[in-house]
């Protein structure tokens, strides 16, 4: 017989999706809301809000490098997840994201996939910086699908096309790509937001590293910036266990079926994508982003 352990995991493997407020998300996590809903904001609480597979890893491990002052050291004291705590995740048989947060000290990054509204209501009271990193929509499909078939809490993708159709209908984990990353981007007038995207920070992580320290209000020696570029470059941090989420139990992820960390290029999609596909995502896309001001780069 299995152990009570493996068991209470296995129910959160391969399940459909349940729905928080409309957004589909794990069941897992929809249960664990009330704990994040009144999640309690630090004023010096910084935030890094994404979509799904938009670099949350990078931006995540920028940032803590930032912190320590470029120190590599410090930063692998521990694995990612458990330096910048993902808010609303909630699993059988580990600490929630909001027990990590509350065991953090300050000041503490935390990390969240949630739409702009579902934000707990804290973070703007306390008045909390927030950077969110948007990457575009071909290169998240492809690198939702992966994600999808490593990570065993989502449902099965099916195949690629079926994946891309129930991506575009927003029923992907965290809904509609759309919607979040233009959510918060009507929320960027305000002074506490900064956005970026993944495609300016693959081109000139340079000058977005600068940016981030500019809205930060923090000013680090010259060689500090060159050692967190060189320490957080996408071939660093493949082969870095405490950055490429090694160490979570392979139930949860099967980097043999994918990695974590996969390529982490721009403009993968044109490896994934038929003309057919394109054509019909180029479609949908131009239709559900009409009157936005907010534009992407394919590739870089």
């Amino acid at each position: 017989r299995d152990p009570p352990s493996a068991m209470g995991r296995e129910d959160t493997l391969r399940e459909e999706l349940g729905s928080l407020h409309g957004i589909p998300l794990y069941k897992c996590f929809v249960k664990g809301w009330p704990q994040v809903e009144a999640f309690q904001a630090r004023p010096d609480d910084l935030l890094i809000a994404t979509y799904p597979k938009s670099g949350t890893t990078w931006l995540s491990e920028i940032l803590d490098m930032i912190y320590h002052d470029g120190d590599v050291e410090k930063c692998r004291r521990d694995a990612i997840f458990n330096r910048v705590p993902f808010l609303e995740m909630k699993v059988p048989e580990m600490l929630s994201g909001v027990e990590l947060l509350e065991k953090t000290p300050s000041p503490r990054l935390v990390k969240t996939h949630l739409p702009v509204q579902l934000l707990p209501t804290s973070f703007q009271e306390k008045n909390c910086k927030i950077i969110y990193m948007a990457r575009n929509p071909k290169d998240v499909v492809i690198s939702y699908y992966y994600f999808y078939q490593m990570a065993k809490i989502h449902p099965d993708p099916g195949t690629m096309n079926e994946f891309l159709e129930t991506f575009m209908a927003g029923k992907v984990a965290y809904g509609s790509w759309y919607e979040h990353v233009r959510g918060w981007w009507e929320k960027r007038q305000e002074k506490q937001l900064l956005y970026l995207f993944y495609e300016d920070m693959k081109k000139d992580p340079q000058r977005e590293v600068q940016k981030i320290l500019r809205f930060l209000g923090k000013e680090v020696a010259e060689g500090t910036v060159s050692r967190i570029l060189h320490h957080t470059s996408f071939q660093e941090m493949k082969k870095n266990p405490a950055a490429n989420y090694e160490t979570m139990p392979t139930a949860f992820m099967d980097h043999n079926l994918s990695p974590f960390l996969r390529k982490g290029i721009s403009g993968d999609w044109k490896n994934h994508f038929t003309v057919a596909q394109n054509e019909r995502f180029d479609r949908h896309y131009r239709e559900h982003m009409k009157g936005s001001d907010l534009h992407f780069q394919m590739e870089v």
